[in-house]
């Protein structure tokens, strides 16, 4: 009996020593503003797993923390960094939008956007060359042993630090420094794969066509030249002449897609794509007391939510003061995330508040409509509960992200340039009466609900997959390391053309000869 006790118990320290040596060693380097709020849910969760984690951060980071219960910080020193361009660009930016959008002026504010996002990047490259010049610091990450570096692809530095480093890369990806995520890694037929910005879908006209191609090459350019152009020239001088950051950018062994195919229009992926849209959503917790009493008190009629997320906490006021009058004329309950003056138009059925519990609110059955600029993680989030959309898009993918709720009768959009209490009344009361829209909501929720795992342990499982075999080269494609001319098959259709041709022409030769002879044989005879 002893003996068998004393089984037992050795038995049971071995299971906890093997559980407890899987934990593996992670380096993040993050994006800040809302991308870390999804990288956070990553860091989290492998942190449950028992996995160390290491995050770089910069010196004047916005949102990520230098002290946490889930990670170890590295913090760079990156001096001075302007952290309110967006705060002075988005009033201008309205303006513009309400003034009628003159061509001359969004092309002055698009030009703007880019030089400000081109210098930032060139901020995070003047960020990593701290880091590789570190000679102290760049010991310590290399005795550290990672297992992988996790990073976000709107910003390169973690793509070369994995290079530098000799790591296996795992990207937490929607949008990259050249543009939407597929279009670095998968085939993108431009006949039905709609490129962000122009708002269209998978069915275009040939017109439409024509601009999605146009639209693509110019998009190509820029980013290569005020995004990409950096990183060339910091892999030249701290990589090598022959390392090509687009080309380390592609060969990454994982991509995490935040988005899925109940968002996204059908198209081609690759191996090593993995869809994890949603991954941050859950079963909505309950709510605090004050909270939830004021959702009861709305009654049969139930409850609006207003987000415009983290970046856009207010809006011009005279444009408050139209959403205020509009929300005081419903006999719905509204909760209205906003820092701004309180509107003079403010009705007794609205709640100001400077924090929401977004995912709660979301799940909460009095919700009936979400009124959101159109970032990714809210529209995913009412996706998962349900919740059809009241869009204001306003900047970046925002519009396309709307564009693509609507197009599958999950949405309707407002255009701010034209916002009055009129016009959103009348959109508001359409997702709130017409049934329609939370059918399709709730459908598009049930499809993305029925799957054989969840999306955040599908992202957590290949995250696991990469450190147990040390990458994924085996789902890389070749296809990276042709030409433009091989990739298209170029040469094999003209050389196929040529040698038909000469097939064609022998041929019609020697019929020829053959009939000339035959001819003059005959000629003879007579």
């Amino acid at each position: 009996m002893k003996m068998h006790s004393s089984i037992i118990i050795s038995l049971f320290f071995m299971l906890s020593a093997l559980s407890g040596s899987y934990g593996g060693n992670v380096l993040v380097v993050p994006a800040d503003g809302s991308h870390w709020i999804n990288m956070k849910v990553l860091i989290v969760e492998l942190h449950s797993k028992g996995h160390n984690m290491t995050v770089i951060r910069r010196s004047t980071s916005w949102y990520i923390e230098e002290q946490s219960l889930y990670y170890t910080s590295v913090t760079v020193d990156t001096g001075e960094f302007e952290d309110d361009f967006m705060v002075r660009f988005l009033p201008r930016l309205l303006q513009n939008m309400r003034e009628g959008r003159s061509f001359w002026n969004e092309l002055t504010l698009v030009e703007e956007v880019y030089t400000r996002f081109g210098e930032i990047q060139k901020e995070v490259c003047n960020m990593t060359a701290k880091i590789f010049n570190n000679e102290i610091l760049m010991k310590s990450l290399e005795d550290a042993k990672y297992d992988l570096v996790l990073t976000d692809p709107a910003f390169g530095g973690g793509v070369l630090l994995a290079h530098r480093l000799g790591l296996p890369l795992v990207l937490n990806a929607r949008l990259t420094m050249y543009g939407e995520g597929h279009l670095v890694v998968a085939p993108s037929p431009l006949s039905y794969v709609p490129v962000i910005g122009l708002q269209l879908t998978d069915k275009m006209t040939f017109s439409q066509r024509v601009m999605n191609g146009v639209t693509y090459i110019m998009i190509l350019y820029k980013n290569s030249k005020y995004f990409g152009f950096p990183y060339k020239e910091f892999s030249q001088k701290y990589l090598g002449a022959d390392v090509d950051f687009f080309s380390l950018l592609q060969d990454a062994d994982i991509w995490l897609m935040r988005n899925d195919f109940t968002f996204e229009f059908p198209r081609p992926t690759m191996p090593n794509i993995v869809y994890m849209g949603g991954f941050q959503c859950k079963p909505a917790k309950p709510l605090p007391d004050d909270l939830e009493k004021f959702l009861q008190s709305s009654g049969e009629h139930g409850v609006i939510i207003m987000s415009l997320g983290t970046l856009i906490a207010q809006l011009p006021q005279d444009v408050t003061q139209e959403i205020a009058a509009a929300f005081a004329q419903l006999p719905q309950n509204v909760i209205w995330r906003y820092t701004g003056s309180r509107p003079v138009t403010l009705g007794n059925n609205t709640l100001l508040v400077d924090w929401l519990p977004q995912n709660d609110l979301l799940g909460h059955p009095k919700t009936k409509v979400f009124v959101a600029h159109g970032g990714t993680n809210g529209v995913q989030e009412a996706i998962y509960h349900g919740v059809p959309i009241l869009g204001i898009p306003l900047v970046f993918d925002q519009h396309d992200n709307l564009s693509r709720m609507q197009a599958k009768g999950t949405s309707k959009s407002v255009d701010i340039s034209t916002l009055d209490r009129t016009v959103f009344l009348e959109a508001l009361k359409e997702v709130l009466y017409n049934s329609s829209y939370r059918e399709n909501m709730q459908r598009l929720s049930s499809l993305h609900r029925d799957q054989p795992m969840k999306p955040l342990d599908r992202a957590v499982f290949w995250i696991e997959f990469v450190m147990r075999n040390r990458g994924a080269p085996h789902l890389r494609t070749q296809s990276f390391r042709m030409s433009w001319i091989a990739y298209h098959s170029i040469d094999v259709i003209l050389t196929l053309t040529v040698a038909v041709f000469i097939f064609v022409y022998f041929s019609m030769y020697v019929i020829r000869r053959f009939f000339r002879v035959l001819f003059k044989t005959k000629r003879k005879c007579e």
